[in-house]
Order: structure tokens, then sequence, then C-alpha cells
């Protein structure tokens, strides 16, 4: 059997030392803070919080995809070493970085035809992403080779459920997502929408929810809704949050204290400085595997 590698973007939001005990090679994406580019490097160029404040204090953000050619230079040094590569992209429904990895990787199974490369839509992001990823891993460690894995990735990838809410609309205004009319009576109404991932890998809203202490009853009554067997849910649990720590452990808290059969403890990532450009400070995400989303 061919050695490989798992590899994926750095919107998985796992930590830096989640991604290196689970042996997966990350690609980061970029940002600008103020004009000035970096990396999307789990928070090492820029700490969360020190980033989420800048938001706060009116930095201008911006974001850009992992092009062709950064692909071809990331995959390269695998493939000369012989590996085979299993690589997986945040959502198309969100970004065209998946296209990109694509173009890479016809370019590149024609200089290296021994090699296999896969490249597959996660139709998924933030620790939603993360968590496909960590069972991705769970199955390889289990002995499955990098065809199994890129079929049972195929088929059940829209079993990964995704649920956000904001607290914070002011990024939502500025992204263009909600009129500064919404905005406005949305904040003083104390509204916070609940989001979450389509089948397409689209971010859609669902819900208007009124008080952050509502809507943190109200995701995890999702959890209760569209988990697999339910309240009986024995699989893995992960939130991210944008710099609002609190709000997710009070999700979190919820969650282990309804969901007794969990495995292991809910764990609690950053959502990274990609992503939290769009959403801003404010933002906490939850996910578990479900039936297939179906929207």
């Amino acid at each position: 059997m061919s050695e490989f590698i798992i590899s994926c973007c750095s919107t998985a939001d796992l930590s830096a030392a989640h991604f290196a005990e689970r042996n997966i090679h990350y690609i980061p994406f970029h940002f600008s803070l103020n004009d000035t580019t970096y990396p999307d490097d789990l928070g090492q160029s820029i700490p969360f919080p020190e980033f989420y404040q800048a938001m706060r204090d009116g930095a201008e953000t911006k974001t850009s995809q992992v092009n062709k050619e950064e692909y071809v230079t990331f995959f390269t040094p695998f493939l000369e070493a012989g590996k085979d590569i299993l690589h997986v992209s945040l959502s198309g429904g969100l970004s065209g970085s998946c296209s990109s990895a694509h173009m890479a990787q016809m370019e590149l199974c024609e200089q290296y035809p021994d090699r296999k490369i896969y490249v597959v839509d996660s139709l998924a992001a933030s620790s939603g992403f993360g968590l496909l990823m960590d069972t991705l891993c769970d199955k390889r460690d289990e002995g499955m080779d990098i065809d199994q894995l890129y079929h049972w990735l195929e088929e059940n990838k829209l079993n990964m459920h995704h649920w956000f809410f904001s607290t914070d609309l002011t990024f939502y205004v500025k992204g263009g997502r909600i009129s500064k009319t919404s905005g406005f009576f949305g904040t003083m109404l104390q509204i916070c929408p609940l989001l979450n991932v389509s089948d397409e890998g689209k971010l859609v809203p669902r819900e208007k929810v009124r008080t952050k202490k509502k809507v943190i009853f109200r995701i995890v009554e999702m959890m209760e809704k569209y988990a697999r067997d339910g309240i009986l849910y024995d699989g893995k649990c992960y939130i991210s949050h944008s710099d609002c720590y609190e709000d997710a452990r009070k999700v979190a808290d919820l969650v282990e204290g309804t969901f007794r059969n969990l495995k292991g403890h809910v764990l609690i990532n950053d959502i990274g400085t990609t992503i939290g450009s769009h959403t801003g400070p404010g933002t906490v995400a939850l996910f578990f595997w479900g039936e297939e989303r179906k929207d």
C-alpha cells in the first residue's frame, strides 16, 4: 500500500497542536488587516484576541483564497517524496479554493502519473470542517487506505452539521449580509441570527432569536433535533467562537449536560482569521454528526 498524506485548509479552525497530533498537513489562506497581508496561520502571526479587538476598533479586513500556484507548491514535495495525497478543501459554497486545488491536481497528475491525488470539497467550514478531518484521521488510524478514505468522505461529508449564532450584527451589516436598517433594529431588539450550512455548503439564515440566552438554548435544541440518535448521540462535538469564549462555554456546558453519551468533552476552538474576517467577533458555532443534510 502506497504511503499517503491527508491535508486541508487552515479554515478547518483547529489548533496547530491538533493538526500536528493528528498528522494533518494544512495550507493557509490569507487575510489582510488595514492593508497588511498575513497568512492565516492559526493565530501565530496575530493572536486571535488581538485580531478581533482590531476589528472592534474599526480595522479593515479582507481575505484571499489559496490559488493554483500555491497548491502546486504545497503538493509537490509530498509527490516528490513518493506519497499520495488526499486533500480536503473549504466548502465550495463559500470559496473558490477547491477549484484552485482541482486545477493544481490536474497539472500535477500529468507530472506524477504514478501518484494518486484526490481533492474533495468538504462542503464544510470552521471546526465542522475540523471535525470532519479529525474523523477522517480516525478512519485512517483504523486502517482505511486512501481510496477507502476518499469514498468514505464523499459518502459521509453531508452528515456533518453546522449551526451558528451571532450576538454582534456589526459585521453582518458591514459585509452586506443584512441591511443597515435591519442591523439597527436587530441590535435594539437584541436579535441573534441563527444560521446553518446547507447541503450546498452555503451559510443560510434560519431563525431570528431574541436575546443571547434564548439563542444559546435554541442552538442546542437544533442539536437535539438533528444529531445522530438525538440526545443519545455518542459522537464527538466541536464548538468554535470568535473571541466570545464565555458564550461558547455556556453552549458546551449545556451540550454536555444534555448529551450524556458524548465521546469525550466538547472541544472549543477559535474561529480563525479567514472566517472571522467575515463573521467578526461574537459568533459561536456548534458542530456534530447527524443524518444527511438536505435543504
